[in-house]
């Protein structure tokens, strides 16, 4: 089976509609296409302690790949089967002002090169972690706005941060221009759910994916507001909204929305299952909203995920 390999020498700074296609593929063939993504903007933050000396793109996307046959209405199913490391390093970076410990942390840039090897990260001298791999970044364009590699997460993808974009999960994005354009980057080593830092363990690396197309379906996958995520043993929603009560009820009401129109169950029974087993939680750090330019990395609005484990939908 074809793999065809997509260099990030042609990285971008957004999910731009204008590019001429990396690639033009047809969905449901199995050929599988390896993205390259790039850290170059965390090298140099390692290098500078400075961002006003960064010339790199921060999270640059590998892209676009343009899908024969998709039109706006339709759902592109991303696959993922792998996702390494080949340079073996990986970066923990603080930004002056961003995330959940700018007080603590204060308004001195920090950086850290992290060695890796094929099952570990090592985050200090006495403490390693398993990786686990994930894609930040992934999305196809919208029609109505370039969307940014860095924030909010939008309806169609973006800098979404969840660690269940991963090796064996399918991501399913709502397509609103002509061929999908999807574009991919932003690999993390390891990251906590919620990535409150704001920053996980970068590196570069290779993400190896496969596509399909749903253009016709009776069940909800239809109705997408945002990104949802299958792993071999949850579904999980997407919600976006501002105040975070909104992308609560987001998130919540689309996998109601599964529950009784993809499998069958009663409104009451979906309720009750739903009560007891259906999670929420924040999902990536990055907001649904523009932030405001004056304070670039502080995110307006959430990104909430509703999760339930698939034993209860049969």
């Amino acid at each position: 089976m074809t793999t065809h390999y997509l260099s990030k020498d042609n990285g971008t700074n957004g999910f731009h509609t204008h590019l001429h296609p990396e690639l033009r593929i047809a969905p449901g063939t199995g050929e599988k296409i390896t993205f390259e993504t790039d850290d170059e903007a965390y090298r140099q933050m390692h290098e500078f302690k400075a961002m006003d000396k960064v010339t790199a793109t921060i999270n640059p996307l590998t892209g676009p790949v343009y899908v024969e046959g998709a039109q706006p209405g339709d759902v592109l199913a991303v696959t993922i089967h792998d996702i390494s490391f080949p340079s073996k390093v990986a970066w923990s970076v603080y930004l002056p002002g961003a995330g959940a410990l700018a007080r603590p942390m204060g308004n001195e840039f920090y950086t850290r090169e992290i060695g890796l090897t094929d099952t570990h990260a090592q985050l200090t001298d006495k403490v390693s972690v398993p990786i686990e791999p994930m894609i930040g970044c992934i999305g196809v364009a919208a029609a109505d706005v370039t969307m940014s590699t860095v924030m909010p997460s939008y309806p169609t993808g973006g800098n979404m941060d969840l660690p269940d974009v991963t090796i064996g999960s399918t991501v399913y994005l709502p397509i609103e221009v002509k061929g999908a354009l999807l574009y991919l980057g932003d690999l993390h080593a390891v990251m906590s759910r919620g990535e409150s830092s704001f920053v996980a363990i970068e590196a570069a690396g290779e993400a190896t994916v496969s596509i399909d197309l749903i253009k016709e379906s009776s069940g909800s996958i239809m109705r997408l507001r945002a990104p949802r995520v299958e792993t071999a043993s949850e579904i999980i929603t997407v919600g976006l909204g501002d105040p975070v009560q909104n992308s609560i009820i987001m998130a919540y009401e689309s996998l109601f929305d599964i529950l009784t129109t993809d499998h069958g169950l009663t409104n009451e029974d979906a309720y009750t299952i739903m009560s007891a087993s259906a999670h929420t939680e924040l999902g990536g750090p990055t907001g649904s909203r523009n932030p405001d330019p004056l304070h670039p990395f502080r995110a307006i609005g959430a990104v909430t995920l509703a999760r339930i484990e698939k034993q209860y939908l049969t």
